[in-house]
Protein backbone atom coordinates (compact mmCIF):
# COMPACT_ATOMS: atom_id res chain seq x y z
CA UNK A 1 0.00 0.00 0.00
CA UNK A 2 1.32 3.36 -0.91
CA UNK A 3 0.16 5.87 1.49
CA UNK A 4 0.74 9.72 0.85
CA UNK A 5 0.11 12.84 2.52
CA UNK A 6 -1.33 16.21 1.37
CA UNK A 7 -0.86 19.41 4.12
CA UNK A 8 -2.77 22.64 3.82
CA UNK A 9 -0.47 24.21 6.95
CA UNK A 10 -3.27 25.21 8.44
CA UNK A 11 -3.76 27.62 11.32
CA UNK A 12 -5.68 26.56 14.69
CA UNK A 13 -6.69 30.04 15.76
CA UNK A 14 -3.71 30.41 18.08
CA UNK A 15 -1.09 29.70 15.86
CA UNK A 16 1.14 32.34 14.04
CA UNK A 17 1.74 32.02 10.25
CA UNK A 18 5.53 31.24 10.69
CA UNK A 19 4.31 28.09 13.61
CA UNK A 20 1.95 26.60 10.64
CA UNK A 21 4.85 26.15 8.47
CA UNK A 22 7.35 24.61 11.11
CA UNK A 23 5.00 22.14 11.72
CA UNK A 24 4.51 21.06 7.71
CA UNK A 25 8.70 21.41 7.87
CA UNK A 26 8.32 19.20 10.76
CA UNK A 27 5.57 16.62 9.43
CA UNK A 28 7.51 16.28 5.63
CA UNK A 29 10.73 15.28 7.99
CA UNK A 30 9.01 12.88 10.35
CA UNK A 31 7.11 11.84 7.49
CA UNK A 32 10.25 10.83 5.60
CA UNK A 33 11.35 8.87 8.65
CA UNK A 34 7.64 6.64 8.81
CA UNK A 35 7.81 5.61 4.98
CA UNK A 36 5.34 7.72 3.53
CA UNK A 37 5.63 8.14 -0.84
CA UNK A 38 5.36 11.87 -1.18
CA UNK A 39 4.37 14.50 0.96
CA UNK A 40 2.24 18.04 -1.18
CA UNK A 41 1.54 21.09 0.01
CA UNK A 42 -1.96 22.42 -1.24
CA UNK A 43 -2.62 26.02 -2.78
CA UNK A 44 -4.98 28.54 -1.14
CA UNK A 45 -5.71 32.52 -1.72
CA UNK A 46 -7.10 35.05 1.30
CA UNK A 47 -7.46 32.30 4.02
CA UNK A 48 -7.19 32.85 7.36
CA UNK A 49 -7.66 29.21 7.93
CA UNK A 50 -4.65 27.88 5.75
CA UNK A 51 -1.36 29.80 5.49
CA UNK A 52 -0.59 28.20 1.96
CA UNK A 53 -0.45 30.48 -0.63
CA UNK A 54 3.01 29.75 -2.85
CA UNK A 55 3.28 25.72 -3.53
CA UNK A 56 6.28 26.38 -5.24
CA UNK A 57 7.90 28.34 -2.47
CA UNK A 58 6.78 26.09 0.05
CA UNK A 59 7.78 22.97 -1.94
CA UNK A 60 11.56 24.24 -2.37
CA UNK A 61 11.99 24.63 1.18
CA UNK A 62 10.87 21.05 1.49
CA UNK A 63 12.74 19.60 -1.17
CA UNK A 64 15.91 21.07 1.20
CA UNK A 65 14.77 20.11 4.61
CA UNK A 66 14.75 16.56 3.43
CA UNK A 67 16.37 14.02 1.67
CA UNK A 68 14.47 10.97 -0.18
CA UNK A 69 10.52 11.80 0.14
CA UNK A 70 8.96 12.68 -3.13
CA UNK A 71 7.54 16.29 -2.83
CA UNK A 72 5.06 18.45 -4.68
CA UNK A 73 2.15 20.64 -5.38
CA UNK A 74 -1.65 19.32 -4.73
CA UNK A 75 -2.10 21.53 -6.45
CA UNK A 76 -1.30 24.40 -8.29
CA UNK A 77 -4.29 26.81 -9.58
CA UNK A 78 -3.31 26.66 -13.08
CA UNK A 79 -6.17 28.66 -14.04
CA UNK A 80 -4.43 31.62 -12.84
CA UNK A 81 -1.18 31.53 -14.70
CA UNK A 82 1.01 30.85 -17.51
CA UNK A 83 2.06 27.22 -18.65
CA UNK A 84 5.40 28.74 -19.26
CA UNK A 85 6.22 30.36 -16.25
CA UNK A 86 4.72 27.04 -13.94
CA UNK A 87 7.15 25.31 -16.07
CA UNK A 88 10.20 27.16 -15.37
CA UNK A 89 9.09 27.35 -11.33
CA UNK A 90 9.30 23.43 -11.11
CA UNK A 91 12.19 23.06 -13.79
CA UNK A 92 13.93 24.79 -11.13
CA UNK A 93 12.70 22.59 -7.98
CA UNK A 94 13.73 19.42 -10.01
CA UNK A 95 16.84 20.99 -11.21
CA UNK A 96 17.60 21.26 -7.81
CA UNK A 97 16.19 17.78 -6.49
CA UNK A 98 16.20 15.43 -9.40
CA UNK A 99 13.71 12.94 -9.19
CA UNK A 100 11.88 14.02 -6.17
CA UNK A 101 9.28 16.53 -7.75
CA UNK A 102 5.79 16.28 -8.21
CA UNK A 103 3.54 19.01 -10.13
CA UNK A 104 -0.04 18.28 -9.50
CA UNK A 105 -2.66 20.81 -11.29
CA UNK A 106 -6.28 21.99 -9.91
CA UNK A 107 -8.71 23.52 -11.75
CA UNK A 108 -10.46 24.92 -9.36
CA UNK A 109 -10.01 28.80 -8.02
CA UNK A 110 -7.91 27.88 -4.36
CA UNK A 111 -9.69 30.70 -2.91
CA UNK A 112 -12.65 33.41 -2.78
CA UNK A 113 -13.89 35.40 -5.70
CA UNK A 114 -12.04 38.11 -4.64
CA UNK A 115 -8.46 36.48 -4.47
CA UNK A 116 -9.14 35.39 -8.19
CA UNK A 117 -9.95 38.61 -9.33
CA UNK A 118 -6.90 40.22 -7.89
CA UNK A 119 -4.75 37.21 -9.32
CA UNK A 120 -6.65 37.09 -12.75
CA UNK A 121 -6.63 41.22 -13.09
CA UNK A 122 -4.45 41.04 -16.32
CA UNK A 123 -6.50 38.22 -17.76
CA UNK A 124 -8.03 38.72 -20.83
CA UNK A 125 -11.86 37.39 -20.70
CA UNK A 126 -10.68 34.77 -22.95
CA UNK A 127 -8.25 33.22 -21.54
CA UNK A 128 -8.02 29.16 -22.81
CA UNK A 129 -9.71 26.65 -20.92
CA UNK A 130 -7.61 24.89 -18.19
CA UNK A 131 -7.20 21.60 -20.25
CA UNK A 132 -5.98 23.51 -22.74
CA UNK A 133 -2.84 25.20 -20.45
CA UNK A 134 -2.50 21.53 -19.40
CA UNK A 135 -1.68 20.11 -22.70
CA UNK A 136 1.04 23.55 -23.18
CA UNK A 137 2.39 22.76 -19.80
CA UNK A 138 3.24 19.49 -20.81
CA UNK A 139 5.07 20.78 -24.05
CA UNK A 140 7.29 23.55 -21.67
CA UNK A 141 7.94 20.81 -18.84
CA UNK A 142 9.52 18.95 -22.12
CA UNK A 143 10.32 21.56 -24.26
CA UNK A 144 8.31 20.29 -27.55
CA UNK A 145 6.10 22.99 -28.32
CA UNK A 146 3.94 22.08 -31.17
CA UNK A 147 4.82 24.02 -34.36
CA UNK A 148 1.19 25.41 -34.64
CA UNK A 149 1.88 27.25 -31.31
CA UNK A 150 2.50 30.67 -31.41
CA UNK A 151 5.21 30.62 -28.64
CA UNK A 152 7.15 28.01 -30.90
CA UNK A 153 10.95 28.45 -30.22
CA UNK A 154 10.54 29.07 -27.00
CA UNK A 155 12.04 26.82 -23.77
CA UNK A 156 11.45 27.00 -20.59
CA UNK A 157 14.85 27.08 -18.93
CA UNK A 158 16.31 25.52 -17.25
CA UNK A 159 15.85 21.94 -18.73
CA UNK A 160 16.27 19.72 -16.19
CA UNK A 161 17.06 16.01 -16.97
CA UNK A 162 13.91 14.66 -15.03
CA UNK A 163 11.27 17.23 -15.35
CA UNK A 164 8.69 17.45 -12.43
CA UNK A 165 6.13 14.42 -13.03
CA UNK A 166 2.49 16.06 -13.70
CA UNK A 167 -0.51 15.00 -12.02
CA UNK A 168 -3.97 16.02 -12.71
CA UNK A 169 -6.49 16.90 -9.26
CA UNK A 170 -10.12 17.14 -9.84
CA UNK A 171 -13.52 15.89 -8.36
CA UNK A 172 -15.35 15.21 -11.40
CA UNK A 173 -16.04 12.75 -14.70
CA UNK A 174 -14.68 15.83 -16.92
CA UNK A 175 -11.27 15.96 -14.95
CA UNK A 176 -10.62 12.76 -15.47
CA UNK A 177 -11.36 12.92 -18.74
CA UNK A 178 -9.03 15.63 -18.89
CA UNK A 179 -6.42 13.44 -17.27
CA UNK A 180 -6.80 10.19 -19.35
CA UNK A 181 -6.57 12.47 -22.72
CA UNK A 182 -3.54 13.71 -21.63
CA UNK A 183 -1.89 10.04 -20.83
CA UNK A 184 -1.43 11.90 -17.18
CA UNK A 185 -2.58 10.43 -13.26
CA UNK A 186 -5.48 11.46 -11.71
CA UNK A 187 -6.18 12.41 -8.34
CA UNK A 188 -9.50 12.37 -7.02
CA UNK A 189 -10.00 14.40 -4.29
CA UNK A 190 -12.39 12.92 -2.01
CA UNK A 191 -11.89 15.33 0.94
CA UNK A 192 -13.71 18.03 -1.40
CA UNK A 193 -16.28 15.54 -3.03
CA UNK A 194 -17.68 12.58 -0.98
CA UNK A 195 -20.67 11.72 -3.39
CA UNK A 196 -19.33 7.93 -3.90
CA UNK A 197 -21.49 7.77 -7.38
CA UNK A 198 -19.70 10.69 -8.86
CA UNK A 199 -16.01 9.27 -7.66
CA UNK A 200 -16.93 5.62 -9.45
CA UNK A 201 -17.73 7.45 -12.49
CA UNK A 202 -15.13 9.59 -12.42
CA UNK A 203 -12.23 6.79 -11.96
CA UNK A 204 -14.16 4.57 -14.71
CA UNK A 205 -14.16 7.19 -17.10
CA UNK A 206 -10.49 7.76 -16.27
CA UNK A 207 -9.74 4.33 -17.23
CA UNK A 208 -12.08 3.91 -19.88
CA UNK A 209 -10.79 6.95 -22.15
CA UNK A 210 -7.04 6.76 -21.01
CA UNK A 211 -4.60 7.11 -24.15
CA UNK A 212 -2.11 4.59 -24.11
CA UNK A 213 -1.25 5.55 -26.79
CA UNK A 214 1.01 8.47 -25.65
CA UNK A 215 3.28 5.67 -23.97
CA UNK A 216 1.81 5.57 -20.26
CA UNK A 217 -0.31 3.84 -18.10
CA UNK A 218 -3.32 4.85 -15.73
CA UNK A 219 -2.49 5.58 -12.72
CA UNK A 220 -5.38 6.18 -10.39
CA UNK A 221 -5.13 7.96 -7.00
CA UNK A 222 -7.71 9.23 -4.40
CA UNK A 223 -6.91 11.86 -2.01
CA UNK A 224 -9.28 11.74 0.75
CA UNK A 225 -9.86 12.35 4.69
CA UNK A 226 -8.90 10.03 7.15
CA UNK A 227 -8.17 10.23 11.13
CA UNK A 228 -6.03 7.72 13.57
CA UNK A 229 -6.14 8.33 16.96
CA UNK A 230 -5.53 5.82 20.07
CA UNK A 231 -9.12 4.97 20.21
CA UNK A 232 -12.30 4.58 17.65
CA UNK A 233 -13.78 7.31 20.58
CA UNK A 234 -11.62 9.92 20.39
CA UNK A 235 -11.37 9.78 16.84
CA UNK A 236 -15.03 9.72 16.51
CA UNK A 237 -14.96 13.53 18.29
CA UNK A 238 -12.25 14.55 15.65
CA UNK A 239 -14.35 13.30 13.12
CA UNK A 240 -17.87 14.79 13.90
CA UNK A 241 -16.35 18.35 13.93
CA UNK A 242 -15.70 18.28 10.51
CA UNK A 243 -18.09 19.36 7.53
CA UNK A 244 -18.81 19.91 4.35
CA UNK A 245 -20.42 23.06 2.48
CA UNK A 246 -21.06 22.50 -1.32
CA UNK A 247 -21.62 25.63 -2.55
CA UNK A 248 -23.57 26.49 -6.33
CA UNK A 249 -23.32 29.02 -8.69
CA UNK A 250 -25.79 30.15 -10.98
CA UNK A 251 -23.48 29.35 -13.52
CA UNK A 252 -23.42 26.02 -12.92
CA UNK A 253 -20.09 25.31 -10.59
CA UNK A 254 -19.75 24.11 -7.45
CA UNK A 255 -17.39 24.02 -5.17
CA UNK A 256 -15.92 23.12 -1.55
CA UNK A 257 -15.37 24.62 1.60
CA UNK A 258 -15.07 23.98 5.12
CA UNK A 259 -17.29 26.31 6.93
CA UNK A 260 -20.65 28.15 7.07
CA UNK A 261 -18.83 31.64 7.52
CA UNK A 262 -16.62 30.82 4.45
CA UNK A 263 -19.82 30.03 2.02
CA UNK A 264 -21.28 32.79 3.21
CA UNK A 265 -17.94 34.97 2.35
CA UNK A 266 -17.94 33.11 -1.35
CA UNK A 267 -21.76 34.47 -2.26
CA UNK A 268 -20.50 38.19 -0.72
CA UNK A 269 -17.78 38.37 -3.07
CA UNK A 270 -18.99 36.19 -5.93
CA UNK A 271 -20.47 38.10 -8.85
CA UNK A 272 -23.65 35.95 -9.41
CA UNK A 273 -25.78 34.56 -7.16
CA UNK A 274 -25.00 31.36 -5.73
CA UNK A 275 -26.43 28.71 -3.03
CA UNK A 276 -25.00 26.46 -0.38
CA UNK A 277 -25.06 23.50 1.19
CA UNK A 278 -23.64 21.80 4.80
CA UNK A 279 -22.79 17.97 4.99
CA UNK A 280 -21.28 15.46 6.64
CA UNK A 281 -17.49 15.49 6.30
CA UNK A 282 -17.69 11.01 6.32
CA UNK A 283 -14.04 10.99 7.18
CA UNK A 284 -12.65 8.00 7.55
CA UNK A 285 -11.41 7.40 11.42
CA UNK A 286 -10.60 4.85 14.22
CA UNK A 287 -7.82 3.66 16.23
CA UNK A 288 -5.17 2.36 13.76
CA UNK A 289 -6.60 -1.08 13.39
CA UNK A 290 -9.68 0.07 11.80
CA UNK A 291 -8.50 2.69 9.66
CA UNK A 292 -6.24 0.32 8.19
CA UNK A 293 -8.80 -2.40 7.32
CA UNK A 294 -10.81 0.47 5.90
CA UNK A 295 -8.00 2.04 3.61
CA UNK A 296 -7.29 -1.53 2.62
CA UNK A 297 -10.82 -2.08 1.62
CA UNK A 298 -11.09 1.52 -0.21
CA UNK A 299 -7.96 0.30 -1.86
CA UNK A 300 -9.43 -3.07 -3.04
CA UNK A 301 -13.01 -1.45 -4.45
CA UNK A 302 -11.41 0.93 -6.07
CA UNK A 303 -8.26 -0.50 -7.51
CA UNK A 304 -6.24 2.31 -6.81
CA UNK A 305 -2.18 2.69 -6.99
CA UNK A 306 -1.92 4.98 -4.25
CA UNK A 307 -3.91 6.54 -1.00
CA UNK A 308 -2.73 10.39 -0.11
CA UNK A 309 -3.95 11.05 3.06
CA UNK A 310 -5.31 14.54 4.75
CA UNK A 311 -5.97 14.87 8.75
CA UNK A 312 -7.81 17.68 9.33
CA UNK A 313 -7.30 18.13 13.04
CA UNK A 314 -6.48 21.89 14.53
CA UNK A 315 -4.53 20.88 17.49
CA UNK A 316 -1.08 19.72 15.23
CA UNK A 317 0.22 17.24 18.35
CA UNK A 318 -3.08 15.49 17.47
CA UNK A 319 -2.82 15.46 14.12
CA UNK A 320 0.84 14.73 13.76
CA UNK A 321 -0.39 11.59 16.25
CA UNK A 322 -2.25 10.57 13.43
CA UNK A 323 -0.24 10.36 10.95
CA UNK A 324 2.17 8.57 13.23
CA UNK A 325 -0.37 6.44 13.42
CA UNK A 326 -1.45 5.68 9.79
CA UNK A 327 2.23 5.29 8.86
CA UNK A 328 2.01 1.76 11.33
CA UNK A 329 -0.87 0.70 8.88
CA UNK A 330 1.86 1.14 6.47
CA UNK A 331 4.20 -0.92 8.59
CA UNK A 332 1.54 -3.41 8.75
CA UNK A 333 0.85 -3.84 4.80
CA UNK A 334 4.46 -4.88 4.49
CA UNK A 335 5.05 -7.53 6.93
Amino acid sequence: MKLSILDQSPVNGTETPTEAFQHTIELAQKSEEWGYHRFWVAEHHGSSRVMGSSPEVLISHLLAKTSRIRVGSGGVMLQHYSPYKVAENFNVLASLAPGRVDLGIGGGPGGMPGSTRALQQDFSTEAAPVAEKLAELIQFLHNRLDENNPHFGLRASPAPHHPADLYVLGTTPTSAETAAKLGLPYVYALFLNNDDTIMTEAVETYRKVFDTSLGTEPQTMLALPVIAADSDDEAEEYASQIKLVRISTESGRTLTVFSVEAAEDFCKQSEEECTFQVQEGNVIHGAQERVGERLSEIQRRFQVDELIIQTVIPDFKKRFHSYELLSGVLENALV
